[in-house]
């Protein structure tokens, strides 16, 4: 079977690497496309990934619609010449749903994020399936099949990752050491418009740094005052830094449930707080992350969190709760695509 990939953030490189190999491993012959965005070509050349770009991430709505029909143009040509015999793709994928529909093959795509709104009217109506975690707020009908995980178990998941503590000698820490990570985000995604994070982003640096090495991941330029902050690591490295962190906190969503399912105390900011289920299930059922919409309460959360002396261990318990809880996700993945026609046929159905 062909199967084509399209990618258009990098957290959908991790969602889908362990899949592609299998499928491959299996005999399906599998191909990649990518929107360029972020570090996506940087990560998938470091796990030796062939892929094609067929478009740019775009700041502005105007950009983002112009470039959707330049990337559907692109994927369309593509798949004209690759056959495929179904689409694969991540959150808002709208690409592979309207290019599965104009050749005639089927698509599927996995989908964690009910408050993107605009992405789901522009892709829902023309996906085959979309894959949810089973917390999924919403109900999208008989195409929706729901699995008993998180996107970030298909790459984090035991049976996937070990942890490399090489990773802290590059930055020079041990694992004796308070590392705290922050994640900035550039809310410029159709779902993050008009949404917000920390605030006083130096204030908030100067006062965690009492307490331990700050680091930095951040999608944008940052001021200048924090660039010596910035994460140096290859692209591919930030889960091992994220394993070995006191702890994670940030306004991006996939790094603050990354961490958590890792293991490595959470707490999210942001005015998304409350839409979306892996969220709620991850802090109200796991007690893994804690989610707030004013900064200056996280900023309280988090130092009273480096006063626990037995915070890291504490968490190790509770991950590993989840995990004995949690399905393979890759494991899903592979089965659901490999078998596709059969849950065509079965409608929707939890996993």
């Amino acid at each position: 079977m062909k199967i084509l990939f399209n990618m258009g953030h990098p957290g959908q490189i991790h969602l889908f690497k362990n899949s592609i190999r299998e499928l491959k491993k299996k005999g399906h012959e599998c191909k990649i496309t990518i929107i360029d965005k972020d570090v996506s070509l940087k990560l998938l050349d470091a796990y030796n990934f062939e892929y094609e770009v067929v478009g740019y991430a775009k700041p502005s709505i105007f950009g983002k619609a112009t470039e959707l029909l330049k990337i559907e143009s692109r994927l369309f040509k593509i798949c004209k010449l690759f056959k495929p015999d179904i689409l694969v793709g991540g959150v808002g994928n709208a690409y592979v749903a309207h290019v599965g529909k104009l050749i005639g093959r089927p698509s599927i795509v996995f989908d964690d994020t009910e408050h993107a709104k605009l992405e789901h009217l522009l892709t829902d109506p023309f996906a085959t399936v979309i894959c949810t975690p089973s917390c999924f707020q919403s109900n999208l009908g008989k195409k929706q099949v729901r699995y008993n995980g998180y996107h970030e178990l298909a790459y984090l998941h035991p049976n996937y990752f070990t942890p490399n503590p090489t990773v802290l000698n590059e930055i020079g820490l041990s694992e004796e050491d308070t590392l705290i990570v922050l994640r900035f985000v550039l809310w410029n995604a159709d779902h993050d418009i008009g949404q917000y994070g920390i605030k006083h982003k130096i204030k908030f640096v100067n006062e965690l740094e009492k307490y331990g090495q700050v680091l930095i991941t951040s999608e944008g330029k940052l001021e200048p005052e924090l660039e010596r902050y910035k994460i140096k690591v290859s692209p591919d490295k930030l889960h091992d830094l994220l394993y070995y962190a006191t702890l994670c906190i940030g306004e991006g969503a996939t790094t603050a449930a990354e961490s958590a399912i890792l293991g490595t105390p959470s707490i999210y900011v942001s005015s998304l707080v409350g839409t979306m289920g892996n969220f709620s299930e991850l802090e109200d059922k796991y007690g893994l992350i804690f989610s707030y919409e004013d900064s200056d309460e996280a900023l309280k959360k988090a130092i009273k969190l480096l006063h626990d002396s037995t915070l890291k261990d504490d968490w190790i318990l509770k991950k590993d709760v989840l995990l004995n809880e949690k399905i393979d996700v890759t494991k899903f993945m592979v089965q659901l695509i490999s078998n596709y026609s059969e849950i065509l046929v079965n409608g929707n159905q939890s996993v």
